[in-house]
C-alpha cells in the first residue's frame, strides 16, 4: 500500500480519494482498502504511465567538447569498453 501511495503521489495526487477519479477506485478503495491483487494491477499501471511518459535522456548540444569528452572520442571503443567493463559496468554493442 505504501508503494502504491507513493506512486500516486509522484502521479500528482494528495491521497486514495484525491485519486478516486482518476484511477477509477471504488469507495473501499478510496478509503486505502483493497486486496493485493488489486493494488498490484494500479502499481502495475500507474508504472506503465510513468514509463509511457518518460522521455529519453538527450544531452544538450555545446559547442564545444569539455577536455573529458575530447579524450573520450578519441580513444578507440574496444578500449573505452573494456576500462569500463573492468569497472563494473555491463557493456553491448548498439
Amino acid at each position: 500500500m505504501q508503494e502504491l501511495l507513493a506512486l500516486l503521489q509522484a502521479a500528482g495526487h494528495t491521497d486514495f480519494r484525491d485519486a478516486r477519479g482518476p484511477m477509477g477506485f471504488n469507495q473501499r478503495q478510496a478509503a486505502g482498502r483493497m486486496t493485493r491483487d488489486e493494488a498490484a494491477a494500479f502499481i502495475e499501471q500507474l508504472e506503465a504511465e510513468a514509463y509511457d511518459r518518460a522521455e529519453p535522456f538527450t544531452p544538450a548540444p555545446t559547442g564545444r567538447p569539455s577536455a573529458d569528452e575530447a579524450t573520450l572520442q578519441r580513444l578507440a571503443s574496444p578500449l573505452l569498453a573494456a576500462e569500463l567493463q573492468r569497472r563494473g559496468w555491463l557493456v553491448i554493442e548498439p
